[in-house]
């Protein structure tokens, strides 16, 4: 038995998936949200410089934050939007960063809906906050002010949307990514259409598990068929919502089976929405399994006995034994790393040299459940900005700097959008 558990991969073992991509180890930087595309939505030389930097540290696989599919609804200030060919060239550049490496690359493409904070578009565009059916977000106090009730698409926006996302992974191959992988996770819209709190159409795209996922689905073959057959073609899957009602760890298993039946090369487990943040703070374990460390691996197990296709695991991760254990039991074949990647970039090369036996990586918190959420997230999101500049990371900044960065970085912006072009 030991030498069967000893035969299963570690941290520097190949991964093939199915569509012929060979990544050359076992680690990913799973998306982070960086804010630094150009208030048009164009990659910047400081976003590239960022990747080029992760990808010289020798992970797997690189994943990009949220890259938006429509300008009038970003997940978050200073998004990447593809919706054209307009930035082809900076798209091109920043694809490149990765060149001279084994690294493989790929974009989260994604739409937000109704997880769209009040103002946020491109420059230029008017905001539209849209979902699967006209439910706000259910969240209090001075949080629920800062999203816009949506509105639910129509028909002929669905088939739209489904276009927008061909569109973008088309041109992503185009400009030498590796792949794409659709964000079906944390609330945003694909999830939303999956949930059946959220949903709550008549038509073909609601009521039935079945109807729920037909837009994630249909959009799966309309970037496959838009997309070279060496495209890698990522999803990312809830493992549950964790909210009574909604999309549960059965739901998840069906549309993970689905995906797998549409070639889909990888799924990348996770969980949460904006209403029960999971995927930041993780969820209650049973006593037996409270020392494992990662997040959701009592759904990566199970999808794991049912399912052939790979599975990446992302939330949660800190140690080098952790990640190990893991991957010799089965039920992984790709530790995510995000936080820890953006306090120690070069924490992927020394696991894979076994030199590194913890992350550093810590919360960063004001002692306010909600805006600790987002704060430890722009935490890590100014240190990528530093990596991208060149300058050192500053793993000392307490939460309440980093506050206010964003609160002066917010009022110079403000400033700088009724400035003319």
């Amino acid at each position: 038995m030991t030498e069967h558990i000893d035969a299963r991969p570690a941290l520097t073992s190949e991964l093939c998936l199915g569509n012929g991509v060979t990544l050359p180890n076992r680690i990913a930087k799973a998306a982070t949200s960086e804010h630094l595309a150009t208030r048009h939505g164009a990659p910047t030389r400081q976003l590239t410089e960022v990747y080029r930097q992760l990808a010289s540290t020798g992970a797997g696989l690189l994943i990009s934050g949220n890259v938006m599919v429509d300008g009038s609804a970003l997940e978050a200030h200073r998004n990447v939007v593809i919706e054209d060919e307009r930035f082809l060239p900076a798209l091109r550049d920043w694809a490149a960063a990765t060149a001279g490496t084994d690294t493989k690359f790929i974009l989260q493409l994604s739409h937000p809906g109704r997880q769209t904070m009040r103002g946020l578009s491109v420059a230029g565009r008017r905001q539209d906050v849209v979902s699967a059916s006209a439910v706000p977000l259910a969240i209090s106090g001075a949080s629920r002010r800062m999203f816009t009730p949506p509105r639910a698409l129509t028909e002929a926006e669905i088939l739209a949307l489904i276009d927008r996302f061909r569109t973008a992974a088309r041109v992503a191959a185009s400009a030498g990514f590796d792949g794409v992988e659709l964000h079906a996770a944390h609330g945003y819209l694909f999830s939303q259409f999956l949930s059946p709190l959220v949903n709550q159409r008549q038509d073909r795209w609601g009521g039935s598990l079945e109807n729920r996922m037909r837009l994630l689905l249909d959009t799966v073959r309309a970037v496959r068929a838009a997309t070279p057959e060496s495209f890698l073609l990522a999803v990312k899957l809830n493992s549950a919502d964790f909210q009574r009602g909604g999309f549960d760890a059965e739901d998840a298993l069906t549309v993970a089976k689905a995906l797998q039946a549409e070639g889909v090369a990888l799924i990348e487990v996770s969980g949460g929405t904006y209403e029960n943040a999971a995927m930041i703070s993780g969820t209650p374990k049973r006593a037996s399994t409270a020392a494992r460390e990662a997040y959701f691996l009592e759904f990566a197990e199970r999808f794991a006995r049912e399912l052939t296709v790979p599975i990446m695991l992302s939330g949660g991760f800190r140690t080098r034994q952790g990640m190990i254990e893991a991957l010799r039991g089965g039920a992984v074949d790709l530790i995510g790393l995000a936080r820890p990647l953006a306090h120690e970039p070069d924490l992927a090369q020394r696991l894979l040299a076994g030199t590194a036996d913890t992350s550093l990586v810590r919360r960063h918190a004001v002692g306010h459940r909600v805006v600790d959420d987002l704060i430890d997230g722009l935490w890590h999101q100014q240190q990528m900005a530093r990596l991208g500049r060149g300058r050192p990371l500053r793993p000392e900044r307490s939460a309440a700097v980093a506050l206010a960065v964003v609160l002066l970085t917010g009022a110079r912006d403000a400033l700088l959008h009724r400035l003319p072009v």
